[in-house]
């Protein structure tokens, strides 16, 4: 696909009016793309041209263009076509040219399209076209229908009598009423509007954890069902146990297509009717259930991507404990609990194991290591993953700061999801080659802690577990929406140029991931940045790299002040303007962010957008734009689910939010489900008005949830 396809003024104001969003904002953002930007870049520096749409707003037209661009160029496919086929009418040019819709963009090209052999093409290299045509036209001839059939009546042909003509002619015609678009709207309408998925279980099948029994009988209609329903029928297809229909009363498309079809009565007329329901059993039925089936999965992949990416949003950007030395726990039993310190820039310091669980001595033995350990490297924090026997080794080291006086440090548990598979990834091979997977599993829990973000983003985003039929929907449109959460997230909060990982770097706008190694290696043979504008010696960056990446990359105690901002180099001489009108230098405005309320906007030059952007960093330099970390707390008597009792108000973690519900950590070794119903006292619509991904909440227990752990938040 050409990437600049010009689109039309109507669909360029179609694609405003539906996103409701100005033109002249629209046209900016396709330029700005076109041009090679990107939607971070084009979101926080390009508001005076844009209008202040925000990230959402740039990525919708994104998608808009793409789909826009693609329907342009099939289109003058579908044209070319039809027109070497010496078929293209005035009135059919004009309705291709006036759709905005692929579907019905290939169902106008339906009849012109290359064909397998059919029966109605069978009829037609018999000769019964015209035949087809008199039924298809309704017309009163002097002569009767009957009479008229038999003069297509030829053996050499292969049509023995009228009725084999008849039943030819009917062939073509049901052809017809299949390819007709308006026709095929009106039935996908009813069928969507007044449909029911039917799902039965399958002959023979196996579903021995009965995963998939309350859909053995199963109603729901195609309008209401909600995609996690959708999506678990599917499911139970793909495995063989189920299967599944979408079912509409007969009468009501046969009717419609009479209607269409059926203009005057006369003895054509039982004939038009037999072709109508051939038409509908043999063509249309499963023809429109095939797009409809399609277009319940679109909606449903849609709506689990969302939700997938509205976890992964929030657990990116959970608040970091900041860099101080930590020292991760991965809890075992038999092969015991592999720790490992860092320092508070992440890097691994020292690593053992305490066997905690496999003996008695095993406490014994590992106090004065773990003691030591904490002294030596002035540890503030101990992570501990929440994997099996996380519960057991949080007593164990809430006991053991208790009992040894250590105020300074605090104990936390930590998600370890994902963590087994960075663990044998490339990237942590290549960060730790001599280390068992294991330890590197250790030292990812210990660098969660510190900076969700800069870990995870290391970790497929599958892996994670914050998902819902995450495997059964459209993948490639998965990755592509769960990478452009990352790209949102990292380049909201800033990378740091001179310790951030190349696995971090790579999601900055306009970087690479050859280009985000580039600058690690450049790193490491000529030491720190000291300037934003020194990445520009990196093989790989130009100006256009620089222009897009530079506002997001932070360098702590370089020469510019500025470059710890998230203000633009590109606005760096108003920011000096700023300061010439505050009579003082940019470093005091920095350190005394309140000369700015002297400012007078007046007498800068620049736009309110850009204006506002900037007082507002300066006000606030560097600062990250993530919430302060705080542990929660969990109720050390609650280790299994039997200690929950009826009335207990548990602190815990959500883990996941689906669209029935949220999963919440309350450290018993299994999340509790908390339905939408149980979400909240007002209606909520969705569970993510309620909560989110990595939210502190209380939940309480009561008698008739307590094995679902179902509880109001």
């Amino acid at each position: 696909m050409n990437n600049n396809t010009i689109l039309s003024p109507e669909i360029l104001l179609y694609v405003a009016q539906s996103l409701n969003l100005p033109v002249r904002g629209l046209v900016a953002v396709i330029e700005l793309l076109d041009e090679g930007g990107t939607v971070p870049f084009i979101a926080r520096y390009r508001k005076e041209a844009t209008g202040n749409l925000d990230e959402v707003q740039v990525r919708d037209i994104e998608k808009k263009l793409a789909y826009f661009r693609d329907l342009t160029e099939r289109r003058a496919t579908i044209l070319s076509s039809i027109a070497e086929q010496g078929k293209l009418t005035d009135d059919l040019k004009s309705r291709i040219e006036a759709t905005l819709d692929k579907i019905e963009l290939e169902d106008l090209y339906l009849p012109y399209r290359p064909k397998r052999r059919t029966k109605a093409t069978i009829a037609r290299e018999k000769g019964l076209e015209p035949l087809a045509s008199y039924l298809w036209q309704q017309q009163t001839s002097a002569q009767p229908l009957e009479c008229f059939a038999a003069t297509f009546v030829n053996a050499e042909f292969g049509v023995a009598t009228v009725d084999e003509a008849l039943e030819g002619g009917r062939h073509i015609v049901a052809e017809w009423i299949s390819e007709d678009a308006d026709l095929r709207r009106a039935l996908r309408r009813v069928m969507f509007d007044e449909g029911m998925i039917v799902s039965r279980k399958a002959t023979d099948a196996v579903d021995e954890q009965e995963k998939f029994k309350m859909y053995y009988e199963y109603k729901e209609p195609v309008k209401t069902i909600p995609s996690h329903r959708m999506l678990a029928i599917r499911r139970g297809e793909s495995e063989n146990v189920l299967y599944f229909l979408i079912e509409v009363e007969p009468e009501r498309p046969v009717a419609l297509i009479q209607r269409h079809v059926l203009r005057e009565q006369g003895d054509w007329t039982p004939q038009l009717k037999v072709a109508i329901d051939d038409a509908w059993k043999r063509l249309l039925n499963s023809s429109i259930q095939g797009e409809i089936r399609l277009d319940l999965k679109r909606r449903s992949d849609a709506d689990a991507i969302q939700v997938f990416r509205d976890n992964l949003y929030n657990l990116l950007l959970a608040p970091p404990a900041g860099p101080i030395s930590v020292l991760g726990i991965d809890p075992g039993l038999r092969t015991g609990c592999k720790i490992a310190v860092v320092d508070a820039t992440g890097k691994l310091l020292a690593h053992d194991v305490l066997y905690l669980h496999t003996s008695k001595h095993g406490n014994a033995e590992a106090i004065p290591k773990l003691e030591a350990l904490l002294r030596l490297h002035h540890v503030c924090a101990i992570a501990i993953g929440n994997g099996t026997a996380s519960r057991e080794t949080d007593a164990f080291v809430r006991g053991f700061l208790r009992e040894k006086g250590i105020d300074g440090v605090f104990s936390v548990t930590v998600s370890e999801s994902g963590a087994s598979v960075y663990s044998a990834s490339d990237i942590a091979r290549q960060e730790f080659p001599d280390l068992d997977l294991t330890v590197r599993g250790a030292i990812s829990i210990a660098r969660r802690l510190q900076d969700p973000l800069s870990e995870l983003v290391k970790v497929d985003p599958k892996s994670i577990g914050v998902g819902q039929y995450q495997h059964d929907v459209d993948q490639r449109q998965l990755q592509e929406s769960l990478e452009n959460v990352i790209e949102s997230c990292v380049n909201r909060v800033g990378v740091d140029l001179n310790t951030s990982s190349w696995t971090l770097l790579r999601f900055v706008a306009g970087i690479s991931e050859r280009t985000a190694q580039n600058i690690v290696s450049y790193r490491n043979e000529k030491g720190g940045f000291r300037s934003r504008t020194q990445v520009l010696e990196v093989p790989g960056i130009g100006p256009k790299t620089f222009e897009q990446a530079a506002g997001f990359l932070r360098i702590r105690n370089g020469d510019n002040p500025l470059d710890m901002t998230a203000v633009h180099p590109e606005s760096y001489p108003l920011v000096e303007q700023i300061a010439l009108s505050l009579k003082t230098t940019v470093k005091e405005v920095i350190q005394s962010p309140q000369l700015l309320e002297q400012v007078d906007r007046k007498q800068l030059s620049a736009g309110a957008y850009t204006l506002d952007d900037i007082l507002a960093e300066l006000r606030k330099p560097g600062r990250d734009p993530r919430n302060k970390f705080v542990a929660p707390e969990f109720n050390e008597e609650v280790r299994e689910i039997s200690d929950v009792l009826a009335g207990m108000v548990l602190e815990g973690v959500v883990t996941n939010v689906t669209k029935f519900g949220a999963f919440v950590d309350v450290g018993v070794h299994q999340d509790g489900l908390v339905h939408i119903s149980e979400l909240s006292n007002r209606y909520i619509k969705e569970p993510s008005e309620a909560v989110k991904a990595g939210q502190i909440v209380k939940v309480n227990q009561s008698d008739k949830t307590r094995q679902a752990l179902r509880s109001r938040i």
